[in-house]
C-alpha cells in the first residue's frame, strides 16, 4: 500500500488546517491507521489513531479536544484546530494489517507511511 499525505502548510495560532492521506495500489486492509509528528530535533510521536472497521479514535494528551481524526473509502482525514505553535511539525500518516490496540501509539508498529505534510503554526 502507498499512502500519501497532504493538507499542510503555513497558519496563525489558533487557526485551523485539515490534513489528508490517501491510500493507492489497495485499499487499506489496517485495523488501525494513524497519524504521527516529527518536531525538528525531536522523535516521531503518536498524534492519533482511528480503527478502520468501527471508527473508534486514539488520540494523544496533548491534541485531544482540537483534533479529530476520521476516514473515508481509502482516505484519512485530521482536522487540526485551535492549532499552537507546539504543533509545528512534518505529519505523517501510518497504517499496518498488524497494528493491535495495545501498540497503536507506537511508531515501530507501523511499516507504512505517507511521504510527511508540514505544518507550521507561527505565534
Amino acid at each position: 500500500v502507498q499512502l500519501q499525505a497532504c493538507g499542510g502548510g503555513s497558519v496563525q495560532a489558533g487557526g485551523s488546517l485539515r490534513l489528508s492521506c490517501a491510500a493507492s495500489g489497495r485499499t487499506f486492509s489496517s485495523r488501525f491507521v494513524a497519524w504521527f509528528r516529527q518536531a525538528p530535533g525531536k522523535e516521531r510521536m503518536f498524534v492519533a489513531a482511528l480503527k478502520w472497521s468501527s471508527r473508534h479514535t486514539f488520540y494523544a494528551d496533548v491534541v485531544k479536544g482540537r483534533f479529530t481524526i476520521s476516514r473515508g473509502d481509502a482516505t484519512i482525514y485530521l482536522q487540526m484546530n485551535s492549532l499552537r505553535p507546539e504543533d509545528t511539525a512534518v505529519y505523517y500518516c501510518g497504517a499496518d494489517p498488524s497494528v493491535i490496540q495495545s501498540n497503536v501509539g507506537s511508531q515501530t508498529a507501523y511499516r507504512y507511511w505517507g511521504q510527511g505534510t508540514v505544518v507550521t503554526v507561527s505565534s
